[in-house]
């Protein structure tokens, strides 16, 4: 089991998502997922570690069927509160979803990643109760901008010691010890320092720039392609009798 947000975590993320700066930012995480995993209207999505339900709305707005899962019973209260009963949200951890294969359309695990105990095993459970695509939305270990600064204006520092945090090879890797030699894109978010205001983000705007590896916020969405193995049966046949032959 991974860190579990408790009460003081989940205040403290609703209030520093009730500032427009940071809904500014996760509007745009949420844009980047979206024009990834390019979801149809009318499909399944679970969100993994959902927490407060940041996702929920915006999901429910592309038409989709929205359920939601997190560890924290706090962050859940507010999640519910906030979408009076619109999502199904489950209690559960990523290691170890509660639902069958290949329940979901699309899965998404955005900041998820950081807080598992073991983000492969992560993976592998979004893979198996996914059908079409996953998303993973990581916070880039090798970014240009300083994106441990922007963690630890969220979180206390005792939280912020138990993030790990991953690059987008690294994630990369896992996807394709699970699922093989699958489709996977990605896009960066926040490339430039906060220093070149909006002129970096009208930079980073560009597809080009969306493509450098080093941006604070990684999108990763792999493909999953289902794959069959055969198996050759040898045929018994036996030889057919002539007739006609004259016997003696």
């Amino acid at each position: 089991m991974g860190y579990v947000f408790d009460f003081q975590d989940a205040k403290r993320f609703e209030q520093w998502m009730d500032q427009r700066q940071n809904r500014s930012v996760a509007e745009k995480e949420f844009r980047l997922m979206i024009d990834l995993l390019n979801p149809l209207p009318g499909k399944t999505i679970l969100d993994i570690g959902c927490g407060i339900g940041s996702n929920f709305f915006p999901l429910l707005s592309e038409g989709l069927q929205v359920t939601g899962l997190d560890a924290s019973p706090y962050m859940i209260d507010i999640a519910v509160k906030k979408t009076g009963g619109r999502v199904d949200v489950h209690r559960g951890y990523a290691e170890e979803l509660p639902f069958d294969d290949n329940t979901f359309n699309y899965a998404c695990m955005t900041t998820t990643l950081e807080f598992v105990e073991d983000p492969k095993k992560a993976l592998e459970e979004a893979c198996r109760v996914t059908r079409d695509r996953i998303y993973i939305g990581i916070l880039n270990r090798y970014a240009i901008n300083s994106v441990q600064l922007r963690v630890k204006g969220i979180f206390t520092r005792s939280l912020y010691n138990r993030a790990r945090f991953f690059s987008l090879w690294e994630v990369k890797r896992i996807l394709r010890s699970i699922l093989g030699d699958v489709p996977i894109s990605w896009r960066t978010l926040c490339q430039m320092p906060e220093c070149f205001g909006e002129t970096g983000d009208k930079i980073g705007r560009s597809n080009v720039v969306r493509r450098c590896p080093f941006g604070a916020i990684v999108g990763i969405v792999a493909s999953l392609v289902p794959r069959y193995k055969t198996t050759p049966l040898p045929l018994q046949i036996s030889p057919k009798r002539r007739t006609g032959e004259a016997s003696g």
